[in-house]
């Protein structure tokens, strides 16, 4: 029998079509909060419940991912893969024909499930194929097609959205093209990869969990998800307010970000070759910063996308440095939990983005909102910077695998 091989082409573009779906969770839609806040008018706190259309997967990713991690390490990465795939194209579809926020809230909230399936069982299987420089590469271009599978789904969710606010939720039935793949080209790397280097790093699967890392890298995802959700969440109604931009300029504004976030993610693994991890890190805090402090200072819709398109060049390298150093540190016998907690923490973020936003936008303006957010990743990345031993010697205290 044929032995898998973890670099075939077939293997490579499943996982990183499969990677895009997470994307296409919450932000392919953004460009229809408005037109949907109009169609609901008549609801009670209208504003916040549309905004929670977008967030409230990421809630269900929250609680899902623990749970997807469990499923990962226990009954293996492909059936959930598979399992989470099927469902994503239904409840992300069910937009299309629900015609209460309710109903379309349940729908949002089976479809953060799904993507908490869809994430874990991806990311696991690449730390599970690939080790070294090859899984720094890899991961970067795995955040390369979540960043342009973004500016294509958000660019295409705003179009769509011009024409009719349902029509953006179609995208979502794209994971249903995956299946025959994930079927016919996916397998269990953790018993089945023949890569000398894998099954070595597979024998150390008795160290000690590095809790002092988690905590780090957990926290950071967790902010930088906060923030980064500050555009999708708010940055439609600021340029609608701004310059009168309708759905399609928002998605096309969106999609730069995702865009420069694709292109940095790319470079990832050649960054890595020079530069410690804690290094990209004060790097892309500090572009991050850059990025948002722009957009809270613009007067234009120029500037507003060169804000963000610095903004991501930083999220594009912060994301897989988290996720490359987290994978590289953590027993593989924990790695599907330790990957589904970096989920957890991620979407944490992003559903918790709006509840703090929306408050603060109120009482201080959006331009506030996001140089403030700026001003904090900028003074993060010079904490970093300034005591970088310490952080070092902290994320490596170790604590016992549970």
């Amino acid at each position: 029998m044929k032995q898998p091989n973890p670099n075939s082409l077939s293997t490579k573009a499943t996982l990183l079509l499969a990677s895009t779906l997470t994307v296409m969770s919450g932000a392919t839609i953004a460009p229809s909060l408005p037109a949907m806040q109009e169609h609901f008018a008549g609801a009670g706190n209208v504003a916040l419940w549309v905004r929670l259309v977008l967030t409230v997967p990421a809630l269900f990713i929250v609680i899902g991912s623990p749970i997807a991690g469990l499923i990962a390490d226990r009954l293996g990465r492909k059936p959930l893969l598979a399992v989470s795939a099927a469902l994503y194209g239904i409840a992300g579809g069910s937009g299309l024909v629900l015609d209460s926020l309710p109903a379309i809230l349940c729908g949002r909230a089976l479809l953060g499930l799904a993507v908490a399936g869809v994430m874990v069982s991806a990311t696991t299987l690449i730390a599970d194929y690939y080790t070294g420089p090859a899984r720094a590469s890899f991961m970067g271009l795995q955040a390369a097609f979540m960043g342009l599978g973004g500016v294509l789904f958000l660019t295409t969710g705003g179009y769509l959205a011009d024409l009719n606010w349902r029509l953006p939720f179609l995208i979502y039935l794209f994971s249903w093209l995956l299946l025959p793949m994930i079927v016919l080209f996916i397998f269990e790397g953790s018993r089945h990869n023949p890569d000398p280097s894998v099954l070595a790093e597979q024998k150390t699967s008795s160290a000690p969990a590095p809790v002092g890392l988690m905590v780090l890298v957990y926290g950071t995802a967790m902010l930088a998800q906060i923030i980064f959700y500050l555009v999708p969440v708010q940055l439609p109604f600021y340029l609608k307010s701004l310059t009168n931009a309708g759905a399609a300029e928002s998605g096309l504004a969106i999609a730069f970000l995702n865009f420069f976030s694709g292109f940095a993610s790319i470079a990832y693994g050649k960054i890595k070759q020079r530069l410690a991890f804690i290094r990209i890190l004060n790097l892309s805090l500090g572009l991050y910063g850059i990025g948002y402090c722009i957009i809270g200072f613009a007067g234009s819709y120029g500037w507003i996308v060169a804000g963000l398109a610095i903004a991501g060049l930083g999220l594009g390298l912060l994301m897989p440095n988290l996720t490359v150093w987290l994978s590289g540190e953590v027993p593989v016998a924990i790695r599907g939990r330790a990957l589904g907690g970096l989920t957890t923490f991620m979407f944490l973020g992003q559903f918790l983005s709006p509840v703090f936003s929306q408050p603060l936008s109120q009482q201080v303006g959006l331009p506030v909102t996001y140089s403030a957010a700026g001003g904090l990743l900028l003074l993060l990345a010079l904490a970093l910077l300034g005591m970088k031993q310490q952080v070092m010697a902290w994320v490596a205290s170790p604590a016992k695998t549970p």
